[in-house]
């Protein structure tokens, strides 16, 4: 058992309808028949939406994405139309809200990795393989592979872990021409932001896009290359066979599985509320991120 301790109740803004509620997003139609994304302030572990909030962490998101979205113009289109609030709206959503063209999504978690941790490591000690790719042996925690690969996984739904999947079984599910595109498209994109972000003193573990297509046009969606769906690494603290600081939840994570917290991971009770200190050090983090990718300050 997992997912939100508290679902959240849908704001109700006047010509918008909500479609959906997510880990972080609500998703909402216009009148238009555009997408209007709403990144919260919630954050998961665990295939859990905690009962705690990291202020700020949704503008973050946004703010990183759509700057990603402009280093990446050239080799991608992204669904963003506008950043204007709806009228009506809030106010907390200025900053979080994008408007962006309604894509028919393609069902598939598209994974780029150019180390090797996470579920790529565990498959790699079982098999030697990731997704079914053949790797040399001799990798360990944190070890650079010989080049990025596309490891693509299945969409899972609230409180479930995507499911790696082979790039064949991709091609039998969207085509092989669509596969071919999805994988084409991945690796050129986390090439670009691999190079980008070693610029700036910060290793790219992996990463995950979601695209869709308007008409024939592969159009990359969603968030892009933030905190929550990339590990991002201090390179000047690197070294591979121990699991690596990162720019992301794992204050969160490493509480949880803490004495301090009193929670059984496996157990089917909900994770309790973060405590202050550990809400402002993730905070920290993810502002963090941004001003180092970005260069701007954070404010």
């Amino acid at each position: 058992m997992s997912g939100f301790v508290e679902k959240p109740e849908p704001v109700e803004v006047p010509g918008l309808v909500h479609l959906h509620t997510g880990k972080v997003r609500d998703l909402y139609r216009n009148e238009a028949g555009d997408l209007v994304m709403v990144a919260s302030d919630r954050l998961s572990a665990y295939d859990w939406v905690l009962p705690t909030e990291i202020p700020d962490k949704g503008r973050v998101l946004t703010q990183l994405s759509l700057w990603w979205f402009d280093q990446l113009a050239d080799l991608v289109p992204h669904h963003v139309l506008g950043t204007e609030l709806p009228e009506g709206a809030p106010e907390d959503w200025a900053g979080r809200t994008l408007v962006c063209k309604n894509l028919e999504m393609v069902p598939v978690e598209c994974v780029a990795r150019g180390y090797l941790t996470g579920s790529g490591l565990l498959e790699y000690r079982e098999s030697r393989t990731v997704c079914g790719l053949a790797l040399p042996e001799g990798l360990v925690d944190g070890s650079e592979l010989p080049a990025p690969i596309f490891t693509p996984a299945t969409k899972a739904e609230v409180g479930e872990h995507d499911e790696n999947v082979s790039y064949e079984e991709v091609a039998r599910k969207v085509g092989a021409d669509v596969a071919a595109r999805l994988r084409q498209t991945t690796l050129a994109v986390y090439g670009r932001a691999r190079d980008v972000a070693r610029d700036r003193g910060i290793v790219l573990a992996d990463t995950k896009f979601e695209f869709g297509f308007d008409g024939d046009r592969l159009v990359i969606a969603d968030e892009v290359l933030t905190p929550d769906s990339s590990r991002f690494w201090p390179a000047d603290a690197w070294e591979p066979g121990r699991a690596q600081p990162s720019y992301d939840k794992q204050f969160v994570r490493d509480w949880l599985t803490s004495d301090a917290s009193g929670w059984d991971r496996r157990s089917e009770q909900p994770p309790p509320a973060l405590p202050q200190e550990i809400v402002e050090a993730t905070r920290a983090k993810y502002v963090e991120a941004y001003e180092r990718l970005t260069g701007l300050h954070w404010s």
